[in-house]
């Protein structure tokens, strides 16, 4: 499992990112391993992703959004960010 981001884990911003990550996975009927397989990351590092544990690097964040059908703009907006 990886380790959370140090300084950021839990923050508002993150967790509100993983929690769209998760609602727009499950409304498209992906499971968390095919959505890391699509976004070419460890199913282990989505999964802390969806948690809010990671500050993710907006590479990842542009591959997570392509792997959903969607432009980083809609997926900040799902979060609300």
């Amino acid at each position: 499992m990886p380790s959370p981001s140090p300084r950021h884990a839990n923050s508002p911003d993150l967790v509100a990112l993983g929690a769209a990550i998760r609602r727009l996975r499950l409304e498209r009927g992906l499971s968390q391993e095919e959505l890391a397989s699509r976004s070419e990351i460890d199913r282990a590092y989505m999964s802390s992703i969806e948690r809010g544990q990671q500050n993710t690097g907006i590479v990842l964040v542009l591959g997570i959004a392509k792997a959903l059908d969607l432009t980083a703009t809609e997926l900040m907006a799902a979060a609300r960010l």
